[in-house]
């Protein structure tokens, strides 16, 4: 709680100095006075401005087109709140000649002066109401078109500056320029320097030496001891409340990365405040410095980054796959390229500011530019020494994905560009090359770490282990499969548009500022045209609500009424189950119509696209459209039902599933049959069990002539008539069906109210008879004997001895 509230107490100590500021623009009743927007001739006015300040193309620089395009973009929006102002005017003035109603015909009653005055005066303003919003219309168009041209401008700038070559650092050429400018440029510098020595001095008048030391020793603390306790206490609490596992070792990542940003940002800024807590700047050193602390937010966020990833004192929290011995050798890079971006930005503005030679320019820029190629060689110096001490020691290298081989190649190609363009006076080529690998550099890394939160946010949050998983699947029955799936699908998702984001601004074509940048990653939102559809992110995030949304919706109604309603009617499990799954389908027709129309997709565009799949339909998915409408019909007429015993073609069995193209049929080994539904249609089919029919039980017996048939007849039949399960109506039979062969052929039937208790029936009975018989000495055949008659012998033939008799029936 002290650690709190000390950083309270900064915060509100640097929110005290824009206090004095809003006081001063806030009338004393407390209202916020809105501004007054300009008329359409002054707004054509200001157009003409910065039309003219584009005329001379050859002095034109990246910040007079800069600062051009800023204005007509703030044009452009004040004409469009113009418009949008004017626009209910022109509807009331309109309602208002409509209550008058049109002047009145000749020969009809003369209308009053007065009506006729105010008719007058309202199609007067009408009309110049009209022109001043066609005005303004026409005012937006025209800016819309100066910042196209604005653009082209500034690519042909860039490409002119880009080729330009002047002399090489190491010639005597670039150096004696160099020295021939360095006086005056010294003395603007030293005029800057006065400047701000003397808002300083400003600063520490009685008047403002309060604030100037609270901000400046806050400052001074936070960066001292301030990024520890934060970094320290936002740990603890991510450690506490996130769950073990690749959620908390991002998560940790981003709250490093956010600490150290906020640590360094706002103590520049509490420097900012201490010299400028009363306006001592004035409008040209506000202008100079305020960037820089803007810069300086930059800065420590690509040192915070840099650290987050590298984690060298905790090593499980490491978010890439890196070695403990390349992490603390590149330990100390992430600050070397923060200190060199803040050095690049620095040089930019001031000399800017002071309007810096081209010598000195040059010089600034080359000295940068070598800086940051040289910081890029150590790394891969670096690297490359690691990973052979690595192969010395006998270990194996991590795996490198492709992307990590692409980034280390262009980070290479980066740095020869950059050091060779400055050795052979490509200066301005080197400078760019430079800056743009550092600023790819700092958005890879940012990507990187933000697309392992979103991955291991979603794994988190819909895992089946997880309190929402739990939640989810007891809430609305979701599988754990289902639930993965999920994750998986909305991580691919949120990963594919922060990507979209993300290349817009690492390939920036030219130099472009902040709010350039931001407005590149977001044009992806305004829609990819194809054909006559027009694809938009955010029509299709809107379509994946409607879809999950949706899905949801039918499922649970699916559930209610497979759960809840239908087992409370008098339906059988069959048509509950059919009228679940034709609501499934309905309800996936009504979802599927309902996501086009959140995508916009019109119904030019679907007959287009029926219209094309028309062929492949007639032809290669004939059979699939068959099967489909052949499974309607089947839950629809019902023929055959879920749990019905069918036969058909060879297979028999009950049928457990009747899905939109097929049905499964399951056999008495309990393995599957997937039958397709249009041979259900088409062929003959057995339903055993689709009108209530009864189980027949029929055992043909045979019994031997020998025995009494009626005795035979009455066991028989007491055994199937007082069977447990047997009906009595229709009553059991037991018929001589015939004489053969010295036996009786005895055909015993009996009926059982289930087809598919006949098999245990039958066994029980065959069984109990076998028993009962056996008891009445009835046996099911007679016994045989056979007799060997020995032939008489011949008389020239002896006897044989061995001549054995069996007793027995004669041969």
């Amino acid at each position: 709680m002290p650690i709190l509230s000390r950083l309270l107490l900064i915060l509100l100590l640097a929110l005290a100095g824009a206090t004095p500021a809003l006081a001063q623009d806030t009338p004393n009743n407390g209202q916020i006075q809105q501004p007054q927007l300009a008329t359409p001739d002054q707004l054509s006015a200001q157009l003409d401005q910065i039309k003219k300040t584009l005329t001379n193309k050859t002095t034109l620089t990246d910040e007079i087109l800069f600062d051009a395009r800023s204005k007509a973009q703030a044009l452009q929006q004040q004409a469009d709140q113009l418009t949008a102002s004017l626009a209910p005017q022109a509807d009331a003035l309109k309602a208002k000649l409509d209550v008058l109603g049109p002047a009145p015909a000749k020969g009809a009653p003369a209308e009053t002066p007065e009506v006729a005055s105010q008719r007058k005066q309202l199609t007067k303003d009408q009309t110049d109401l009209s022109g001043q919003i066609t005005q303004s219309k026409l005012l937006s168009r025209e800016s819309q078109q100066l910042l196209a041209e604005i653009a082209a401008l500034r690519r042909n700038l860039f490409q002119a500056q880009i080729s330009q070559r002047s002399a090489s650092p190491l010639s005597t050429a670039f150096w004696s320029r160099f020295a021939q400018s360095l006086p005056d440029d010294s003395a603007n510098f030293v005029q800057l320097w006065q400047s701000l020595k003397g808002a300083i001095a400003q600063a520490w008048q009685p008047a403002n030496r309060v604030p100037f030391i609270s901000c400046l020793l806050s400052a001074i603390a936070l960066v001292a001891v301030g990024r520890r306790l934060l970094e320290s206490k936002m740990l603890d609490m991510a450690a506490r409340y996130l769950p073990s596992g690749h959620l908390r070792r991002s998560a940790m990542a981003l709250l490093v990365t956010v600490g150290t940003t906020l640590t360094y940002g706002i103590a520049a800024w509490l420097i900012y405040l201490a010299v400028n807590w009363n306006g001592v700047f004035d409008q040209e050193l506000d202008e100079l410095v305020r960037p820089l602390v803007r810069l300086m937010f930059y800065v420590a966020t690509m040192a915070g980054l840099g650290r987050a990833l590298l984690m060298v004192k905790h090593p499980s929290w490491r978010l890439p796959p890196v070695s403990d011995n390349l992490a603390t050798r590149l330990w100390p890079f992430p600050t070397l390229m923060a200190y060199s971006a803040l050095l690049l930005g620095v040089i930019e503005r001031v000399t800017n500011d002071i309007s810096a030679s081209l010598a000195t320019a040059m010089a600034a820029n080359a000295l940068a530019a070598t800086l940051i190629g040289g910081l890029m060689a150590y790394a891969l110096v670096i690297m490359g020494r690691a990973r052979r001490a690595l192969l010395a020691s006998g270990g194996t290298p991590a795996p490198r994905p492709l992307w990590v081989g692409v980034l280390i190649l262009c980070a290479t190609l980066g740095m020869f560009i950059t050091l060779l363009a400055v050795l052979t006076g490509y200066i301005a080529l080197a400078f760019y090359v430079a800056r743009q690998t550092l600023r790819a550099g700092f958005l890879i890394a940012a990507l990187y770490m933000l697309m392992h939160l979103i991955n291991d946010l979603c794994e988190s949050l819909f895992s089946p282990d997880s309190r929402t998983g739990t939640r989810l699947q007891q809430n609305f029955g979701v599988t754990p499969a289902r639930l993965e799936q999920s994750a998986t699908i909305l991580s691919a998702v949120g990963r594919v548009f922060l990507l979209l984001f993300a290349i817009p601004l690492i390939l920036a074509p030219y130099t472009a500022g902040p709010n350039e940048l931001v407005t590149r990653g977001t044009r992806v939102l305004d829609g990819l045209p194809l054909g006559t559809l027009t694809i938009r992110p955010v029509d299709i995030f809107n379509a994946l609500v409607v879809l999950v949304v949706g899905y949801g919706i039918v499922r649970l109604i699916k559930r209610w009424l497979s759960k809840q309603l239908l087992p409370k009617t008098s339906l059988d499990i069959g048509m509950q189950m059919s009228i679940v799954t034709l609501l499934g389908y309905v309800g996936g027709i009504l979802v599927f119509v309902l996501v086009l129309a959140a995508l916009n997709v019109n119904v030019q565009s679907i007959a287009w696209v029926a219209s094309a799949l028309s062929v492949g339909i007639g032809f290669g998915l004939q059979a699939i459209v068959q099967n489909f409408i052949s499974g309607l019909i089947l839950l629809a007429e019902r023929p055959v039902k879920v749990g019905d015993w069918v036969s058909l073609s060879g297979v028999e069995g009950d049928i457990k599933r009747i899905n939109v193209r097929a049905t499964e049929i399951q056999q008495g080994d309990r393995s599957i049959v997937i039958v397709p539904n249009s041979q259900l249609i088409t062929q003959n089919v057995r339903n055993v069990t689709l009108a209530n029919a009864l189980g027949r039980v029929q055992i043909r017996l045979p019994m031997p002539l020998s025995s009494d048939p009626g005795k035979v007849r009455q066991i028989i039949f007491d055994i199937l008539r007082n069977h447990s399960v047997t009906l009595n109506t229709p009553a059991p039979s037991v018929q001589l069906d015939s004489i053969d062969a010295g036996s009786m052929m005895f055909v015993c039937t009996a009926y059982v109210n289930n087809p598919r208790d006949a098999g245990t029936v039958k066994s029980d009975l065959l069984f109990e008879i076998l028993d009962r018989l056996g008891k009445a000495d009835l046996p099911l055949t007679t016994p045989q004997d056979m007799v060997v008659r020995t032939m008489p012998h011949d008389p020239g033939t002896a006897p044989n001895p061995d001549a054995t008799v069996f007793p027995g029936k004669s041969t």
